[in-house]
């Protein structure tokens, strides 16, 4: 999009064909290269210019995949069926997150970076897919997924924050701070306990 918004076309289109009507009825035709104007030109010109972009954005063992491809659409097409595969492979991946994204939990020993990238993972591979879910859902589910030693942090923030306006990033932030608050107390309990005894030996 940032090179040329018209390569989107050339790509999930079709290449752009210069033609002509001949006969009667008339019947379109390609040009030959001799006859194309100005504007064919220019517009096939776009089919190369999509195809260089894909074909200079990928690695050789990808290479070897499209080299054959004679079009900026079959190139994307031949990536797709690669990395996304057919539709009933990716409908199977789909469902193979949906069911990971619905058995989510934060594990006890995890920390809430290790868990939002754990979580993020999950959620951009559904992006991926063409699966999105609403930013309010994917708050809830956060919420939902913290340990029952969270339990009164999670009521705080459902009683103080609209969740249909808490963005993923002001969550985590703010679940951060709690998660610091908390070891800092508990390395606080720590050392009084260790303190304790020796100061009954005293």
């Amino acid at each position: 999009m940032a090179e040329d918004s018209e390569l989107w076309d050339v790509i999930y289109d079709r290449p752009f064909v210069p033609t002509k009507n001949l006969g009667d009825p008339a019947i379109a035709i390609p040009k030959t290269r001799k006859e194309f104007n100005a504007a064919d030109q220019k517009a096939v010109e776009k089919n190369f210019r999509a195809k260089k972009i894909l074909v200079c954005g990928i690695g050789p063992d990808e290479y070897n995949r499209i080299s054959a491809c004679q079009s900026a659409k079959k190139i994307c097409e031949a990536l797709q069926t690669t990395h996304e595969g057919t539709t009933k492979v990716k409908q199977s991946k789909i469902d193979m997150l949906t069911t990971e994204y619905e058995l989510f939990r934060m594990k006890d020993d995890e920390s809430i970076q290790d868990m939002h990238t754990r979580f993020t993972s999950i959620i951009n591979e559904l992006h991926s897919l063409g699966e999105i879910i609403p930013r309010n859902k994917l708050v809830r589910k956060i919420l939902s997924v913290l340990p029952s030693s969270w339990e009164s942090k999670v009521n705080a923030i459902t009683e103080a924050k609209d969740l249909q306006e808490l963005t993923i990033d002001e969550l985590v932030g703010n679940l951060k701070i709690y998660e610091m608050k908390k070891k800092k107390k508990k390395k606080r309990t720590q050392e009084r306990e260790e303190l304790g005894p020796q100061d009954g030996q005293q």
